[in-house]
């Protein structure tokens, strides 16, 4: 069984709430979206618990519309929390 590698960055209050603007997580199988943001809550606690339901996700630049979707090996998976602007 092979390990696939990914780096999760980390933007604004996700940043804040991970306590690291980017980590490389290893997966011991082929992975979705939404179990990567599960071993993420259990790696980072209440705190990005809290955000990440507000967050929407990039895998590898493209906007994530199914958490379902596999990820692939060296993906990189962005984590935007809501941006206020003006």
């Amino acid at each position: 069984m092979s390990v696939q590698s990914l780096t999760v960055r980390y933007f604004a209050g996700a940043r804040a709430a991970a306590g690291t603007p980017a980590e490389a997580v290893e997966l011991d199988k082929p992975s979705t979206v939404d179990e990567v943001l599960e071993l993420l809550r259990e790696r980072h606690g209440t705190r990005l618990r809290t955000v990440l339901p507000a967050c929407s996700f990039l895998l590898d630049g493209v906007a994530v519309r199914d958490r379902a979707v596999t990820v692939p090996p060296g993906a990189e998976l962005d984590v935007l929390p809501p941006f206020a602007g003006g």
